[in-house]
């Protein structure tokens, strides 16, 4: 069997998931992979058959995306081209992971595939959304990556076809403690605005994770550190808890670990909207914006107790060969 697994370039939780997911499907042929996109900070350790430009929002530095530099990155023209240069056709079986360029080359050559994503669990009006409807979100969520058979993930299984996390090898390998400081990862926000409200709790250390600092540096209580893999992985092992965004795989990973977590989603971006919900449900506390309470509810977070019990099953082998079984069988649920 010939296999080729497309992944969105666009944040980490992709290409995290993705780390996981290649060896297993190694195993069932000869397996391509695919990137587009240009915002993450984890790459893949094997080989890439393709790496085009794709679709990526870019993160801006006061809590949500920077439209007018993601609108500038967009180019349909090129889009249009790479996409009709895959060669779609000499593939059994194709798995997209919220990635546009396949996705839609299939949808228009009406070749099937397998939405293998956190993106598909919405395609169930069982998952949760918040109080407020964003009808035209929704269509954009919808159409993004289209794929005939859809295999979801959250933070529970909402539907059927919705599986619980994939946590990583390297994250289920370790061994947490609690050694006093909190982690925080907060890709669209500058980490110089953080670090004056850090530090305003001088009795709390901090390790922040930025997308916007090249080099380490320390003020006071606060740590600053460049985005690195292995330093947010041992930063993660030994907190007390997670300050993060309205992602899905880093508040996934630290409630395995038994952390506590805060979110603070990213301003106008649906998905996270819906992450944060379905969060606040489970009883993770969430934050909108830095304002006069923002020092408050930072003191609460880390002075209150979060006993939050989940089971994310090690079920991703087994997903991966009913996915290659059933679509061999054309027996995959659509949602």
């Amino acid at each position: 069997m010939k296999i080729l697994y497309a992944i969105q370039g666009t944040g980490n939780g992709h290409i995290s998931r993705a780390r996981e997911i290649v060896p297993l499907l190694q195993q069932y042929g000869e397996l391509d992979l695919l990137v587009s996109g240009s915002q993450a900070d984890v790459s893949l350790s094997q080989p890439l058959k393709y790496k085009f430009h794709g679709f990526s929002y870019v993160f801006g530095k006061h809590g949500g995306i920077d439209y007018w530099k993601s609108l500038k990155a967009m180019k349909l023209r090129r889009f249009w081209k790479d996409m009709h240069a895959i060669p779609l056709e000499e593939y059994d079986l194709i798995i997209n992971d919220f990635e546009p360029l396949t996705a839609w080359a299939c949808r228009l050559k009406k070749i099937k595939s397998v939405s293998l994503s956190h993106q598909a669990s919405f395609l169930s009006p069982k998952t949760p959304r918040p109080a407020k409807s964003e009808k035209y979100a929704e269509i954009i969520l919808k159409h993004y990556a289209p794929a005939t058979h859809h295999v979801g993930f959250h933070f529970k299984a909402y539907d059927d076809f919705i599986h619980t996390p994939v946590i990583r090898s390297e994250i289920r390998n370790l061994k947490p403690q609690k050694k006093g400081y909190y982690t925080v990862y907060l890709p669209a926000l500058d980490d110089k605005i953080l670090v004056k409200y850090l530090h305003a709790l001088p009795n709390v250390k901090w390790e922040v994770f930025s997308k916007h600092q090249k080099i380490p540096y320390q003020y006071g209580n606060v740590k600053v550190w460049p985005i690195s893999n292995e330093l947010f992985n041992k930063s993660l092992e030994n907190c007390e808890g997670l300050f993060t965004g309205g992602g899905f795989e880093g508040p996934a990973e630290a409630l395995f670990l038994g952390k506590k977590v805060l979110l603070m989603p990213m301003k106008h971006q649906f998905e996270q909207e819906c992450n944060a919900e379905a969060a606040r449900l489970m009883g993770i506390p969430v934050v909108r914006q830095i304002d006069h309470q923002f020092i408050d509810v930072l003191k609460n977070w880390v002075n209150q107790d979060q006993n939050i019990k989940v089971n994310f099953p090690d079920e991703t082998a087994q997903i991966i060969q009913n996915l290659v079984q059933n679509f061999a069988n054309n027996e995959i649920s659509l949602a």
